[in-house]
């Protein structure tokens, strides 16, 4: 079953009972999407044409729909022929690899050969990487479902939402009088129909209507409900301009714990960081900074060239350009440390790891 992790189901008795007809089809052999039920002629989704009723309950798919217009839509929902494409399915994983390898055998080449070169690193399976980055990128719709002869859809009314912009998340969430749905840190005036999530900051607003305010650690987005879709075009704006928001956030997570970048300026930055209980950072070097390391609250074992020690909490010590160093937390408690770097540059790509127990030596 292929499902994704931000979709909503209100009536999960009227799901599993799709889920039993899908899968009455699904142990035939047939590949099924689940078609919701639509409830306005909604522009945003793509659609799926039912065509000949099935002897279990279920239709043949008789075509992939991409987003209408408008008056589309509306002829699509008093038709009751069509339903939205949630993107959610039921197959065999074998007959969905039988038909993947009929309609795309680039892309389960390149899957196989990822498989193939795969490494085990503790309760990690390590796929190879540069064989998968070569798969050729396309979704199960376009790939599979479209081509495919076995394609059938189950209709699904079970108040199904997959809360693709910010506006969805308005109408589901909670409300105040004046319409708003809030979360944070946020005072309102004169201010109705909005949605307004603050992570870090306060965040006030005054005057305002039908408008989405989302504050993160990374960036704000301003902007009203009904363009709350568009927020795409920012993205694709961010990447032609070769924006480094696109690839680094200032909150991020390593498999020993994550780190909070919680200043940067020319020739410094500041980090936080937590190390879970008995995780260890790699044996690494750096060639362009040096790092200040203060131990907040916790134990950390340090390795610094042919040095290994214990710092505590109000603790420092300091690694110079070119020192092989590494960084454990020995305790039973999560560590936590401020880290300042100080260099020409201060890239992640600046860190040649030498021993790493993740399996990243030479990333």
């Amino acid at each position: 079953m292929v499902l994704a992790a931000d979709h909503l189901i209100n009536d999960t008795e009227a799901f599993h009972r799709a889920i039993d007809d899908a899968k009455l089809h699904a142990e035939d052999g047939r590949l099924v999407a689940f078609g919701v039920v639509p409830t306005a002629p909604e522009t945003g989704y793509g659609y799926i044409h039912r065509g000949e009723v099935l002897q279990q309950p279920g239709f043949q798919v008789t075509a992939f729909v991409e987003k209408p217009d408008l008056d589309a839509a509306e002829k699509y929902k008093e038709s009751g022929e069509y339903y939205w494409n949630s993107g959610m399915f039921l197959f065999r994983a074998s007959r969905y690899l039988e038909e993947l390898g009929k309609f795309r055998p680039d892309i389960i080449a390149a899957c196989k050969e990822a498989i193939e070169g795969a490494t085990p690193d503790t309760d990690f399976f390590r796929i190879d990487q540069s064989a998968f980055e070569a798969c050729p990128s396309d979704s199960i719709d376009y790939a599979v479902m479209e081509k495919t002869k076995d394609a059938v859809v189950v209709p699904l009314n079970a108040g199904w939402s997959d809360i693709g912009n910010w506006s969805a998340l308005w109408e589901l969430d909670q409300k105040d009088d004046q319409g708003n749905a809030y979360r944070g840190d946020i005072i309102l005036q004169d201010t109705r129909n909005s949605l307004v999530h603050a992570e870090s900051k306060l965040v006030a607003v005054i005057g305002l209507d039908d408008v989405a305010i989302i504050e993160t650690k990374d960036a704000v987005l301003v902007a009203s409900k009904e363009k709350a879709q568009d927020v795409k075009k920012v993205v694709e704006s961010l990447k032609a301009d070769g924006r480094c928001e696109i690839k680094n956030h200032r909150e991020v997570y390593r498999p020993w714990g994550h780190y909070d970048a919680i200043d940067i300026g020319r020739r410094y930055q500041v980090k936080r960081i937590m190390v879970n209980p008995g995780a260890k950072l790699s044996v690494q070097v750096h060639h362009h900074r040096s790092e200040h390391w203060i131990v907040v609250t916790g134990t950390a074992k340090v390795t610094k060239g042919e040095d290994t020690f214990l710092l505590t909490e109000n603790e420092s010590t300091y690694i110079p350009v070119g020192v092989v160093h590494a960084l454990e937390n020995p305790g039973k408690i999560p560590l936590e440390m401020i880290e300042v770097q100080s260099g020409s540059y201060l890239g992640e790509d600046d860190i040649v790891r030498l021993e790493d127990q993740y399996g990243r030596v030479g990333e």
